[in-house]
């Protein structure tokens, strides 16, 4: 599900897709030369293998995608399903509306069609929200509790975070008093993976603070977190103790909240990308690997538990010194830099198929799956193999 941002007021809505036959392609950077002579036998057996594969793999090797689309009040900010529920989302809108949805007929709609192509592209459907909340002001950050169905959390630009509290499967109750400790906006909210009343936020005013609803309106704790807006949070639901964001200055870290006493929690930060961080989030798979966007209009995704290795970078760096103009200063826990979209926006991996990844930009969304690459660095936008 994805929010579509139009030029007008009255084309805002939100899309619902289905997408299949997913199964892409992997290239190598440096390919292969064949020996003298064989070149045309080679490259029709090469042919013959590809189409063979993709008949194992169950199609022509084209996906397929089908839509339907829902009327939106505003301008989409963000957009968030339920994980226990994903037919319910909750969309924060730039009129300072945030509304609960049920998208269960569109989903079932597209279940049961078996049609290729993007059908329904040109209709929109008119539903009204099971309920909407006013904020003072527009905002982006929004989080459902991961261990209480219904539980959401939604922040705005007024510094104010609301509690949501469901009441049956179709009704919320908002608690009109807001948690208030930012001194600016609050750009992202992500609840604990363990405790169902702790939720994070981050600001503007570029601090990170934890709340626990059960100790009132106020932070349990703050501090400063980047030297710039704060603009996005990623909670590790494998290891509950790490918390990563990721600032406007291009830096994200990772900090271990265990040492939150002992003053400094960082356990790892990063200066690779030169731009705003985007977007940042944990792997739902693996405990140590991460991705991130950036404005730099590039996708990078680390494996935060692997150290620098000599003889590994030596090599690796003289594989492609002929291909990719690559920074010397590569860090050894980046494992995959994806370029080609542009003014990348969010990111976000597959609950159900490890390695998988979607990310959306202003161009377009790409579905892409780097697992089992090592590294790749392409120059053309497409996922390149080493």
């Amino acid at each position: 599900m994805v929010l579509l941002q139009a030029e007008k007021a009255s084309w805002n809505s939100i899309g619902i897709f289905k997408m299949s036959n997913i199964t892409g392609k992997r290239r190598d950077l440096v390919p292969s030369e064949p020996a003298a002579g064989n070149s045309d036998m080679e490259s029709d057996n090469s042919d013959s293998d590809e189409e063979d594969e993709d008949e194992e793999l169950g199609g022509s090797g084209s996906p397929s995608l089908q839509l339907r689309k829902v009327a939106h009040e505003g301008c989409v900010n963000r957009i968030r399903a339920m994980a226990q529920n994903p037919h319910i989302c909750a969309s924060w809108a730039d009129n300072g509306y945030v509304q609960v949805w049920d998208f269960s007929s569109h989903l079932n709609a597209l279940a049961e069609s078996e049609t290729q192509g993007a059908q329904g592209a040109l209709s929109v459907f008119n539903q009204a929200p099971l309920v909407k909340f006013k904020h003072k002001d527009e905002g982006y950050a929004i989080d459902w509790n991961p261990i209480v169905p219904g539980r959401l959390v939604s922040g705005d630009c007024k510094n104010c975070i609301y509690l949501w509290e469901p009441t049956s499967d179709e009704a919320w109750n908002v608690d009109t008093n807001p948690f208030i400790g930012h001194t600016a906006s609050v750009e992202d909210l992500q609840w604990s993976p363990t405790e169902p009343h702790v939720f994070a936020s981050c600001s503007v005013d570029g601090t990170i603070a934890i709340w626990d609803a059960r100790l009132g309106k106020s932070a349990a704790a703050s501090f400063k977190a980047h030297n710039a807006d704060v603009n996005v949070i990623s909670w590790n639901r494998l290891a509950s103790c790490m918390l990563a964001s990721g600032s406007d200055d291009g830096t994200f870290s990772i900090r271990d909240l265990r040492l939150l006493k002992e003053g400094d929690s960082v356990v790892a930060h990063f200066e690779y990308h030169k731009h705003p961080i985007t977007s940042i989030e944990w792997s739902p798979h693996e405990a140590s690997t991460l991705a991130v966007s950036s404005s730099d209009n590039q996708l990078t995704i680390w494996d935060l538990s692997l150290e620098k290795d000599d003889e590994e970078e030596a090599e690796f760096r003289a594989k492609i010194k002929e291909q990719v103009n690559a920074p010397e200063d590569l860090p050894p826990q980046l494992l995959f830099i994806h370029q080609g979209q542009k003014d990348l926006k969010e990111i976000h991996w597959h609950s159900q198929i490890p390695g998988m990844i979607v990310s959306t930009a202003a161009d377009g969304f790409n579905i892409l799956m780097p697992s089992n690459i090592q590294t790749t660095l392409p120059s053309d936008g497409a996922e390149t193999r080493i």
